[in-house]
């Protein structure tokens, strides 16, 4: 079966959304996109015009034309956010599936989660995300499914069969998971600091809807400087600061993020390998990406090349993943491109 799924191997805004959307428009034929999670987590993806768009509820490659996008069983819904969101992509009705038994996000929710105080105990977005994944556990009967919720109908559809569907007649399909491995509530090992899901290529699967046995590519996205939101949101190993990643890349303005979310200054470290090896040897991927490499050079971020800084950083970090070999580079908001065989040649053929 032809189904990617797509998942991040930090604590999230390892650059998922960019690399779901590559990935469907460098796909030979357009692919169906599943996205699961909820809204308490932001995929940013670049338009063609450079203008950034940060979606909590689509999938990104919702942007490409003739795309279907389908939001799973596992899926948290704020209603609101949504219908902005298909607004402003302009996504036509036919475009979107929603599962009847993905969850809608009621503003009771929402306001319950902001008074649990979880963004000061552990850096909530406070979405209400956590709070429905309660009451779905919890099997509350005040529960609001999407097959509920007049204003979604127009949408609701029996996900599972669409996507059989499309696999059988050999479509494309792409899971786009939310958040990262370090997060997660099976995995992770910072708890209570993680999030209310499994964030797993398994979790992802399972809340699509889909089988293990259709999976023939795990995508596995981290970043050569992983972030944690702001405050109180856990152990963060090799923190440093903004100013170091900009002063070390010898960039000539701020390196600076903020949350997608909330737009708080994101905590920022230093490339953690054991983290990555456990988030390896769980998801298993077929495929590793590599993203935010240009932070480490300010000659890349002018040219989106492989600089001999970038290709001795590579080259270490692969040598401390036991020789898992990188082999997607993100080199900029918006440019992927495959590993070189040989990175010293590659860095060669730039200067000559």
């Amino acid at each position: 079966m032809a189904i990617t799924v797509v998942v991040g191997a930090q604590y999230g805004s390892e650059g998922k959304g960019k690399v779901v959307h590559y990935l469907a428009r460098t796909a030979s034929e357009r692919p169906m996109v599943v996205r699961v999670g909820g809204p308490n987590s932001g995929h940013t993806v670049v338009r063609r015009n450079g203008d950034r768009l940060v979606l909590r509820q689509l999938p990104t490659p919702a942007l490409i034309p003739g795309v279907r996008c389908v939001i799973g069983a596992g899926s948290y819904i704020l209603p609101d956010l949504l219908a902005n969101e298909v607004a402003e992509v302009r996504l036509s009705r036919g475009r979107l599936a929603i599962d009847p038994a993905a969850v809608v996000i009621t503003a009771d929710l929402v306001a319950a989660e902001r008074e649990s105080r979880l963004r000061e105990r552990i850096g909530s977005t406070e979405s209400g995300t956590g709070a429905a994944v309660a009451q779905r556990v919890r099997r509350d009967t005040d529960i609001m499914f999407a097959k509920d919720y007049k204003p979604l109908r127009q949408w609701v559809q029996d996900t599972h069969e669409i996507m059989r569907r499309h696999l059988s007649a050999g479509g494309q399909l792409l899971v786009e998971g939310t958040q990262g491995y370090g997060l997660s509530v099976m995995r992770g090992e910072e708890y209570p600091f993680v999030t209310s899901r499994d964030t797993t290529a398994a979790g992802c699967i399972a809340e699509a809807g889909l089988s293990p046995l259709d999976v023939s590519d795990v995508v596995l996205v981290s970043r050569a400087f992983p972030i944690r939101v702001p405050g109180s949101s856990g152990p963060l190993r090799h923190e440093i600061g903004w100013q170091a990643v900009t002063e070390e890349g010898q960039h000539d303005h701020p390196i600076l993020e903020y949350t997608s979310v909330t737009h708080s200054v994101r905590r920022v470290a230093r490339v953690d390998p054991v983290l990555l090896r456990r988030a390896i040897s769980v998801n298993q991927p077929t495929r590793i990406v590599l993203n935010h490499l240009d932070y480490l050079d300010h000659r890349s971020c002018i040219s989106s090349d492989i600089t001999p800084t970038i290709a001795e950083f590579i080259e270490r970090l692969e040598g401390e993943l036991d020789g898992r070999r990188i082999d997607l580079l993100g080199l900029g908001p918006s440019h992927i491109m495959n590993r070189p065989d040989d990175l010293s040649a590659a860095v060669l053929a730039e200067a000559s």
